[in-house]
């Protein structure tokens, strides 16, 4: 059986018969960074509002919820109305909300979403 060579940190892995590299210190930086409220709030609520965001989810999870219920509402009752033409409305919304949370800084993000409780865009 062969020894593996014990890499000189943890910056490279050897896996199988190839070399991956892994840039774990950005990694664990990203980690630390997003840990802060404001940080993980910021990416919960964007990948919510880009996955879910018809529904409204990203609005209940930044405390909104009277603007996360229209959501629910609209997607719900008028998607059944409207044959879908709400739904895919509120889906476009939340998509571009989702876009909107994940390109600012936390410290915009505090500004505009936690602090000023901005509802809409």
């Amino acid at each position: 059986m062969k020894k593996r060579k014990k890499a000189a940190d943890w910056s490279q892995l050897r896996l199988g018969c190839r070399t991956e590299t892994i840039y774990w210190v950005h990694f664990l930086d990203f980690m630390a960074n997003s840990s802060s409220e404001t940080g993980s709030k910021k990416i919960a609520a964007g990948i919510c509002g880009i996955l879910l965001g018809a529904f409204g989810v990203h609005k209940f999870i930044l405390g909104y919820t009277q603007e996360g219920v229209i959501m629910l509402v609209v997607s719900l009752v008028g998607g059944i109305v409207t044959c879908g033409i709400a739904s895919f409305v509120m889906g476009v919304i939340g998509l571009v909300e989702g876009i909107v949370y994940l390109t600012k800084s936390d410290s915009e993000f505090n500004d505009i979403y936690l602090a000023n409780k901005k509802g809409w865009f």
